[in-house]
């Protein structure tokens, strides 16, 4: 059986050969992912251990709230502190570092965008041994006047050592420095993309806030001594709430915060990349199927001469075993390719990354490959089982023998599976798990795959109706080889229907998702304009000389940070409380908005009803800078999209966090296009602000969904083209099957040009077949979605019509396009030998 096993293969070469493709994309797509998400945490690893591995330990605020790690908060220390760590024995150097917001304004005025990454200050350690930055051009500053950039910067905005640059801070206006130096961060241009501004230490502290103060101490020890012994003094000479670890600790922590990062990063792929597989699933089970029914014959005298089923059963599992080991290593092999298309893509919608040397683990080669036999192997499972049921005196018919089960079984287990996935999807999207959305809508498309035969003759023939009188004569027969086989019909649109549910799905979640946006703009904010920063943050400054503007009548400075509430980690918003109502909308439900002069919280009812709350009700609360207290709830409001879910006022929140910048400044101007242009004069010397009105700010909710749709339709674009591949192949296996009814329409008078459109016209109404269901099924998952998410501020459900239609007919271009191949072979058959075949 293993000669006849590679014989199989051998004779069809290019049926499997379109079927492996299907698998090599997945497959590619998987092992692009791998090979991305490894780069960039060798990257960032690398670069963290090549600048703290010299430092022997880190001097530090303990991490407050629930949070831990890289990314804790943590408070200040005194700088006092750095004279009484330089005093204790075995250290040998140590030097006391802030962090914080600045940005670089280019040559032409406009702030220096980092795709995303942070645009930091820090200071200039000057010991070569500690500090983080290493000089390339010039020298460290030494005056307050002086700044040191970093080399990624310096490079793409042609700054070099002498320039005057401005700086953007959070603490007054911008201010001009003299670039003393260029330096790299580790052995890199920059820190991961991020922009780096260095002062010496006392202008750092006034940039950032921090005068007087402290984020972290570095220090290394004398040579021989005891580190233990070193770090058990340090501990003795700290203050309550001050900790001391070592710099591998240090590198362990970031690299745990970047792979946390890449986590959802790379799962967000794979399930792309997922999707894809399963697409592909029903191309590989389709082709099999039709492999299994044309080769009746050979497989039935296989029988007769011997063969068992069992032998014939891993005959056609190992078939599919070899394609799917093969097609895995292509797609191996283009995953590096992938890789950098993947960075290219996600480049082009904003998301920079930094780039390093290719990472190509084990791993990404053992998972890719058992994922891509074992999809091929699975899919492959139903047409084997089909080819033991073929019974030997099938070899002595010309007929294929019918094999299929019963439909009726087929379509109460289809029943059962379809409504399985509906129960699994309400039960993954109430309880937010992603598992068990993705396992529902899996069950959801088989279950109508297998149903979906039930309705291929009618609907094949009714969506024919208009394709037959397009292409005449030569379309009737392609409707009714669509009808002919319903079971086939459905198989082959499935994969589509796969792919196009998906995308209607997305499109009427992104519809919903615009539309709630908009409409909870217009429901939370009263105010004319709105003023945010595009990049980094706002200066302290900007609240005082807006409101002081000619014409401005009304504004409310918006801060944002995290606390616990009820011991659970989530987002505080406070306002000014005065000219509250004139650029706010608080629907108040109970209790009033006064209370907030009170030094109460207000919540939204979505908390107000989960958790039980009412006014009065007194909860605790923890604050980083102040630890844990009480507040009692003095108002509930309705969901408003600007504040969310808690609420206090500025000087409440003041009082508890350490100093804090303005998130958001709303202003009334009563709409007057002149006061508008007063305001954006008045704050034109901070180029990273964003002043809108109320339309613009709606309109760019929309722009930030749509491109967002964008980057998920590009990424499903791969599943739509396995689909394409199916039909593609599909149309060649059913010309190689029907190579005499071909030859035998020639003989009668078809010509070339008609054959081309018959198959021509079977392919669209394939296509159109496959995205009528899909589109139907994508739309009641993406309903479903919005009806689920309502309670996360998705209010509106909107059923994308126009975009449905424009899907539709895509679909059927897609179909003429996927019918061009087999079309041109189909009429190259030659017709003497065409009729002679069997």
């Amino acid at each position: 059986m293993r000669n006849v096993t590679i014989k199989g293969l051998l004779a069809h070469k290019l049926r499997l050969g379109l079927t492996s493709l299907a698998i090599v994309l997945g497959v590619t797509f998987i092992a692009g992912t791998f090979v991305l998400t490894d780069t960039l945490h060798n990257t960032f690893s690398n670069l963290f251990g090549n600048v703290y591995q010299r430092i022997d330990f880190e001097v530090r605020g303990v991490a407050q709230l629930s949070q831990t790690g890289a990314n804790a908060t943590r408070n200040p220390m005194p700088e006092s502190l750095l004279s009484t760590i330089r005093g204790v024995p075995g250290v040998k150097a140590a030097y006391g570092s802030v962090q914080g917001y600045a940005q670089f304004v280019s040559h032409d005025g406009k702030a220096i965008s980092t795709g995303g990454a942070p645009n930091l200050a820090i200071d200039f350690d000057p010991n070569p041994e500690i500090s983080q930055l290493r000089l390339t051009h010039g020298r460290a500053p030494q005056t307050a006047g002086e700044v040191v950039m970093d080399a990624g910067t310096a490079g793409k905005n042609h700054f070099s050592v002498g320039q005057r640059v401005r700086v953007l801070s959070i603490t007054g206006p911008p201010r001009t420095f003299t670039i003393s130096g260029i330096a790299e961060f580790g052995t890199s241009a920059n820190l991961a993309g991020a922009s780096l501004a260095a002062f010496t230490l006392p202008t750092a502290q006034e940039i950032v806030g921090r005068v007087g103060q402290l984020d972290t101490i570095n220090l290394i020890t004398d040579p021989g001594a005891d580190k233990a012994l070193v770090q058990r003094d340090i501990e003795r000479v700290l203050p309550p709430g001050v900790e001391v670890v070592t710099g591998q600790t240090v590198i362990n922590e970031q690299t745990s915060a970047v792979d946390q990062a890449l986590g959802f990063f790379n799962t967000a792929l794979l399930i792309f990349a997922l999707i894809s597989l399963f697409v592909g699933a029903f191309t590989i089970f389709n082709t099999f199927s039709i492999i299994v029914g044309q080769r009746t014959r050979e497989l039935a005298l296989l029988r007769v001469v011997g063969a068992s089923r069992r032998q014939l059963f891993r005959s056609v599992l190992t078939e599919a075993a070899v394609v799917g080991f093969l097609s895995s290593l292509v797609g191996l092999g283009l995953g590096v390719l992938a890789a950098w298309g993947l960075e290219a893509l996600l480049r082009g919608f904003g998301i920079t990354l930094p780039t390093g040397p290719i990472a190509f683990r084990a791993r990404t080669v053992v998972v890719a490959i058992l994922v891509g036999v074992g999809v091929t192997v699975v899919s492959a499972v139903g047409p084997a089982r089909r080819a033991v049921r073929i019974p030997p005196v099938a070899a002595l018919s010309d007929r294929a023998a019918d094999t299929d089960a019963a439909p009726r079984r087929r379509f109460v287990g289809g029943g059962a599976i379809f409504l399985a996935g509906i129960v699994l999807l309400a039960v993954g999207l109430s309880s937010g798990t992603v598992a068990v959305v993705g396992v529902g809508a899996a069950a959801i498309f088989v279950g109508v795959a297998m149903l979906a035969p039930a309705v291929a003759r009618p609907l094949s023939g009714l969506i024919g109706r208009p394709v037959a009188g397009g292409f005449g004569i030569p379309g009737k027969l392609g409707r009714e080889n669509s009808m002919r086989s319903p079971r086939r019909t459905a198989q082959t649109a499935s994969a589509l229907m796969v792919g196009l549910a998906l995308v209607s799905a997305i499109a009427v979640f992104g519809a919903s998702l615009s539309r709630s946006a908009t409409a909870s703009v217009d429901q939370a904010i009263r105010a004319d304009l709105l003023i945010t920063a595009n990049s980094g943050s706002m200066s302290k400054a900007l609240p005082e000389l807006a409101s002081s503007v000619g014409g401005v009548t009304a504004s409310t400075t918006v801060y944002r940070d995290q606390f616990e509430f009820r011991h659970s980690l989530v987002t505080l918003t406070a306002a000014g409380v005065a000219n509250l109502s004139d650029t706010v909308i608080l629907r108040m439900k109970a209790g009033t908005v006064s209370s907030l002069a009170q030094n109460e919280i207000l919540i939204d009812t979505t908390t107000a009803n989960s958790d039980h709350l009412k006014v009065g009700d007194t909860v605790p609360v923890t604050f980083a800078k102040t630890g844990a207290t009480t507040i009692r709830i003095g108002g509930i409001y309705q969901a408003n999209a600007l504040i969310m879910s808690y609420l206090v006022s500025d000087a409440y929140f003041v009082s508890h966090f350490d100093n804090p910048d303005p998130g958001a400044l709303l202003l009334r101007t009563g709409g007057s296009s002149e006061v508008n242009q007063r305001v954006e004069r008045a704050l034109s010397g901070f180029p990273n602000l964003k002043i809108q009105t109320r339309h613009e700010f709606e309109q760019a909710q929309v722009n930030s969904v749509n491109q967002l749709l964008g980057l998920v339709y590009a990424l499903l674009a791969l599943a739509v083209i396995i689909a394409l591949i199916g039909i593609v192949n599909t149309l060649l296996l059913s010309v190689f099957e029907r190579t005499r009814e071909i030859g035998l329409l020639r003989a009668v008078g078809m010509r070339r040009r008609q054959v081309r459109s018959m198959i021509r016209s079977e392919s669209v109404i394939l296509a159109l077949f496959g995205a009528v269901v899909g589109i139907v099924i994508g739309t009641g998952l993406g309903i479903a979605l919005v009806a689920a998410l309502r309670t996360q501020g998705i209010t509106e459900t909107v059923v994308p019509v126009a975009r449905l239609i424009i899907f539709l007919v895509i679909a059927g271009l897609l179909g003429l396009l996927a019918a061009t191949w087999p079309a041109r072979r189909a009429a190259s058959l030659d017709v003497l030998s065409a009729i002679a075949s069997e």
